[in-house]
């Protein structure tokens, strides 16, 4: 069963290239998780660090319920990710290689509950990007040369 995602990284796979994805809880408030479902956040410039052996989601900007009281939550306040432990200690290990940093693909609802799709990724230089839109662009034009083809 595919899940629809709320919120989508778009850019992240543009700067980035995804070695590993892992599927994350986050831990939400009441308000926030009513302005999920409304689909008012943000993932742009948002992504995970660890701290005392936890992993914590930066930058991700979830607006204030419009019908929340004075209890609103903060829009960018850092949201506590829940992954197993041995998934951390991998996550740990992997990190601390140069160049490798946790990124948020994709927020969703599985069962009701809220999930971060989280890639381990590794940065791409201005160079990559500009090969990558050339290849996806040769890819593009020879599917439009194998379909007008048959139509001849």
């Amino acid at each position: 069963m595919a899940v629809k995602p709320i919120i989508e990284n778009r850019k992240a796979r543009h700067d980035y290239e995804v070695v590993d994805t892992f599927e994350a809880g986050i831990v939400l408030l009441g308000t926030e998780v009513k302005s999920l479902r409304a689909g008012r956040a943000n993932l742009k410039d948002s992504y995970a660090r660890l701290l005392n052996g936890e992993i914590w989601l930066v930058g991700m900007h979830i607006s204030p319920y419009l019908e929340g009281s004075y209890n609103n939550h903060l829009p960018e306040r850092e949201r506590k990710l829940l992954l197993h432990r041995y998934e951390i200690r991998r996550l740990t290990g992997k990190t601390e290689e140069a160049g490798q940093t946790l990124v948020p693909l994709k927020v969703y609802f599985k069962n009701g509950r809220a999930k971060v799709l989280l890639a381990l990724a590794k940065g791409r230089k201005r160079f990559d990007k500009r090969q990558n839109l050339a290849k996806r662009e040769a890819e593009r034009e020879m599917s439009r040369a194998m379909k007008m083809k048959g139509r001849f």
